[in-house]
């Protein structure tokens, strides 16, 4: 082979390839620009403050990287048959293979098409979004990606869920909007209530006003009721409303300090007893048994005052 056509060809359709190249990192570079401002001015927020713009935030976190990976692809499809073409590859039949193995592949891909329609609703209803604490498929944890196919968690364990979209039928979002807090705290049954439910009111009232936790109560814990009668104690319902992902930290630190104001109160917390018996009962003590009488024996002769005793 002569320099001279070698040359040539880099000249004509080594440029090309070139330029290709450069057109597509660019695409990708205006992709990574746009795309994000572009959903900022469209993404409408639901309420205002800084509770709408996190939401908002995450919304947009969510499609741009829907749209940038779908962006990747078709770039890199296209980049792809247009460097094929230059290199002297006729990708007519190519495109018709794949469409052979396209209709092949629809028959045998019902799964994929499945969760790729739940996915795409999962995007278009706004059911979840990146760093929502969510619980789908019967698992619990933070979402860390969502794309049409799949969703990746992450549990309190650290451990790394990915769920086909197809499997969710139920998805539960934990850190929608705003989150709350739901206590139950028991009481002994010698407990005066009302003595009780105000130490309660009084102790999440008092946290609710200091700075680090007033940024994340939104509504006060407070006393809903007089939820049960258990077996060992009175359960009382705490209700309150928070900031998404801050409900068990509050909880937390309300425990905590509802159990320091019982001890300074004196209000006892119960704790179920039982009592346990190894065996049968003992059988109860008999009555102690009469002496028996005393008998004359036959031919005694016995002191005078004392004849006729022992017979009757």
């Amino acid at each position: 082979m002569e320099w001279s056509t070698v040359t040539d060809w880099l000249v004509s359709h080594g440029t090309r390839i070139l330029i290709i190249l450069l057109i597509s990192a660019v695409l990708y570079y205006v992709l990574r620009k746009v795309i994000p401002s572009a959903l900022r001015l469209t993404v409408k927020r639901r309420g205002k403050g800084k509770k709408a713009e996190g939401e908002a935030e995450k919304r947009i976190q969510t499609l741009s990287r829907i749209f940038m990976a779908t962006g990747v692809v078709l770039i890199a499809m296209a980049a792809g048959f247009m460097i094929l073409s230059e290199l002297g590859i006729n990708i007519y039949p190519l495109l018709a293979g794949f469409g052979v193995i396209g209709v092949a592949l629809g028959f045998g891909a019902q799964y994929l098409i499945r969760d790729l329609i739940a996915g795409f609703f999962i995007l278009v209803e706004n059911q979840y979004n990146i760093g929502d604490w969510v619980r789908v498929a019967d698992i619990g944890g933070s979402v860390q990606e969502i794309n049409m196919r799949r969703t990746v968690l992450r549990d309190f364990d650290g451990a790394v869920h990915v769920v086909p979209n197809g499997e969710i039928k139920t998805a539960s979002n934990y850190s929608k909007e705003w989150a709350r807090v739901n206590l139950i705290i028991s009481v002994a049954y010698g407990t005066d209530l009302d003595h009780a439910i105000a130490v309660i009111n009084r102790v999440c009232s008092k946290m609710a006003k200091e700075p680090y936790w007033k940024k994340a109560i939104l509504k006060t814990p407070e006393v809903l009721r007089v939820d049960n009668l258990g077996d060992s104690g009175i359960d009382i319902k705490i209700l309150g409303e928070t900031r998404p992902l801050r409900q068990w930290e509050i909880m937390g630190e309300i425990r905590k300090r509802i159990k320091h104001a019982f001890d300074e109160e004196g209000i006892e917390i119960p704790w179920p007893h039982t009592k346990v018996y190894f065996g049968d009962a003992p059988p109860p003590p008999r009555a102690p048994a009469e002496a028996p009488k005393k008998q004359k024996p036959r031919g005694e002769i016995l002191p005078p005052g004392e004849e006729g005793e022992g017979e009757e």
